[in-house]
């Protein structure tokens, strides 16, 4: 299949395109009218406030920079092959060559970015000369800052600062004798007989050049591409790691769309982008062409063969072999609440496109903090500045553990994490301790028949705090004064924890912005509930449950507001006694969750919170878990959304999608179970909340918790909702 280039101005010449674009014909081959092009125009105003477009002169350094970094690879590989004893004549042609992949590549990357590229060397040239010879070349460049080399990550790389531009520096090495300036990485033939680590490195390229391949406009690509990824950052979507969707999952969706509206500009565009994709019946996958077979066995995304990628929420397949689910990390939480954000971003272009509302809107940041009615603070701290930036890098890496853990409980119906961290104030913290928090509203299930529900979520949160502490052991990481925290608030809490400036930000609610756009529906706000009042407990022991208390029945009121002052928010942790002091008894307690006003239910066998002498402690227990993307073995650093696609990652999910009724948005009531909700349409296999399911969390799940004197919180966190 040979490119083709659809522009615009294609419509003087009258010619339709010879061949639809993707795996099934265009929805709409119409051409743009003047009014497109004004809509379009108006989209480039919007945007650029956000600086997503650089200058001339910030365009012309980055070239620069990436013609050095070029020559000086051809001279590092020289003096290597050199040194490997090869002939002058083969030195003088050795080659070894630049590329580029991620936002940059696709012509998207914003001001001050940094830049993805990977180092491509011939046959001879080992990874180990990369991380070593070369290494030690880029500490005598004077332009050269803030260099480090994460030799052990999932996909190995050297970060770096190349006069003022941050670059992220991959290798591969193919088994060819020299590197020509003209190779073209697209062909499957250049993955034979490399290792897995110089495939993952190359899949990136592969990548990036195969969604340019197959759009057919680029530069009405790039802009809509530009307008999407701002909303999605704006609306706080935008974070593979937290289980949202990365750069080059948002990328394929936009390149899917102009697919689908071949001639269309960038302003038709962003509404079809929202249009497809508020419709769009996951988890069916978003494909840009069909997957193609090869003959290097290497493993792919296949529901067929795989039972694992049949758990996989929001399937969005890289068109490059092997073909691999950029959004592994997807859970029913940030499902729903990316759903929610295409229909409102749907109604927002539809008022903009009726001449009702300006671009603007589009960019709007929602209210998190006004949204929900209880959240989880989670508190990362250390003692010192070095020591917080790997840390918080660690654990942000693993909240979507946490989120995992909590939206497999019973009584929560969404758990959603706001992807911005905050500092801690200096007011409620020492001089010398360095403090991140991130938020996560939560909102609860209506728990039919009951005046009042007790809900422990100890366990949820002790299970991702031995997650981190076991990991941070295992690479040795872990320091003194690196501490996990959780607490539970309500709303009215927050601000102890958040300055004015950010609680204030009174914006519209999602249920304010569907009335206002005429919908027919009308949705319930994630910030309703039923389950309005709660009481946090700590009753100094740990894993006990609070003593169950029957309040009468107040009226349904809109608020979580008493008439009572609020109190300030406990810290609801307590420190753990070692594990031969555990008291069984306690133990039993704590697991046990009473629905006072329900029909008596068995209590689940005791589960020991920490293990017996001599035992281990069990990685989730009682719980559904699955096996685990490949994120353990990236850098501790702080972790970017790299959109560096990973072979061989699959994780287990519940196979089933979150309720569509029309109450995504408010605490639904409890769901009887999978049978009220629509089967998938691939294969699934059904997973109770009591199934075990191998975990690939951990680097070693039969790891101990650390033994060393650094004080590991426990976290106990218990409350009482009533009606």
């Amino acid at each position: 299949m040979k490119e083709m280039s659809t522009t615009s101005n294609s419509v003087l010449g009258g010619q339709q395109p010879q061949k639809h674009y993707g795996i099934t014909s265009s929805i709409s081959l119409a051409f743009p009218r003047e009014i497109d092009h004004m809509y379009t125009q108006k989209l480039i105003e919007a945007m650029k406030p956000f600086g997503v477009f650089e200058d001339e002169d910030e365009l012309n350094h980055r070239l620069a920079v990436l013609g050095k970094l070029n020559m000086f690879v051809k001279e590092w590989i020289a003096d290597i092959s050199d040194t490997k004893n090869l002939p002058p004549s083969a030195v003088a042609n050795v080659g070894g060559k630049i590329f580029t992949f991620g936002s940059y590549r696709l012509g998207v990357h914003t001001k001050g970015a940094d830049i993805d590229a990977l180092c491509v060397a011939p046959r001879h040239v080992d990874r180990s000369d990369f991380f070593q010879s070369f290494f030690e070349k880029l500490k005598q460049l004077e332009e050269i800052k803030d260099l480090r080399a994460v030799e052990d990550a999932f996909v190995p790389v050297i970060k770096f600062k190349f006069d003022g531009i941050e670059i992220d520096l991959l290798f591969a090495r193919l088994a060819l004798p020299s590197i020509p300036d003209n190779l073209d990485l697209r062909g499957d033939s250049h993955l034979r007989n490399l290792d897995i680590r110089c495939i993952r490195s190359l899949n990136g390229c592969r990548v990036t050049d195969e969604i340019l391949y197959l759009v057919p406009n680029k530069e009405n690509f790039r802009l809509t591409l530009r307008a999407i990824k701002l909303w999605a950052k704006r609306r706080g979507i935008y974070s593979n790691m937290l289980g949202f969707l990365g750069g080059v999952s948002w990328a394929m969706l936009v390149a899917r769309t102009c697919q689908l509206y071949p001639n269309a500009v960038a302003a038709t565009l962003v509404h079809k982008f929202f249009l497809v994709f508020s419709k769009w019946e996951w988890p069916n996958p978003v494909l840009l062409k069909q997957p193609e077979e090869s003959n290097l066995n290497l493993p792919v995304w296949d529901p067929r063969v795989n039972p694992s990628d049949r758990y996989h929420l929001m399937p969005i397949i890289t068109p490059a072999y092997p073909q691999q689910n950029s959004t592994y990390n997807v859970s029913t939480s940030t499902r729903t609440i990316m759903s929610e954000e295409f229909k409102n971003g749907l109604n927002v272009t539809d008022e903009i496109l009726q001449g009702k509302a300006d671009w603007s809107k589009l960019f709007e940041p929602p209210n998190f903090f006004q949204k929900y009615k209880h959240y989880i603070v989670l508190t990362a701290s250390a003692s010192t500045e070095e020591n917080h930036l790997e840390w918080i890098g660690l654990v942000e890496s693993k909240i979507r553990v946490l989120v995992g853990n909590l939206e497999r409980n019973e009584y929560i119906t969404l758990a959603h994490v706001n992807p911005q961290s905050f500092p801690g104030s200096k007011e409620n913290s020492s001089e010398n301790e360095y403090i991140s928090r991130w938020f996560i509203g939560i909102i609860f299930k209506k728990v039919e028949n009951a005046e009042s529900v007790n809900i422990d979520l100890t366990y949820d949160i002790q299970a991702f705090t031995d997650t981190v502490y076991r990991q941070a052991n295992n690479i040795n990481m872990l320091k003194d004064g690196m501490k996990i925290e959780a607490t539970h608030v309500k709303k009215r809490q927050l601000h102890q924890y958040l300055p004015p400036e950010v609680l204030q930000k009174k914006k519209r609610s999602m249920a304010d912005l569907n009335r206002s756009s005429g919908g027919g529906t009308k949705r319930a706000s994630l910030d309703s509930s039923t389950l309005d009042s709660s009481r946090d407990t700590d009753s100094g022991t740990p894993f006990t449950s609070p003593t169950p208390v029957i309040k009468p029945r107040k009226p349904a009121s809109d608020t979580d507001d008493s008439i009572t002052p609020p109190k300030p928010p406990a810290l609801l942790f307590a420190e753990s006694p070692p594990p031969e002091e555990a008291s069984p008894q306690s133990i039993e307690q704590g697991m046990s969750i009473p629905v006072i006003g329900s029909n008596p239910v068995a209590t689940p066998p005791a589960m020991s919170a920490a293990p017996p002498p001599g035992s281990t402690i069990p990685t989730v227990v009682g719980r559904s878990v699955r096996p685990h993307s490949p994120s353990l073995e990236e850098s501790p650093k702080r972790l970017k959304d790299a959109d560096k696609l990973f072979l061989g990652d699959s994780e287990f999910k519940e196979p089933y999608p979150p309720p569509s009724n029309g109450q995504e948005q408010g605490d639904s009531p409890a769901v009887e179970g999978p049978a009220e909700v629509q089967a998938m349409p691939i294969p699934t296999i059904d997973t109770s909340r009591t199934q075990r399911l191998p975990s690939k969390e951990l680097p070693d799940a039969s790891s101990p918790l650390p033994t060393s004197n650094l004080r590991v919180i426990k976290n106990s966190i218990r409350l009482t909702l009533n009606r």
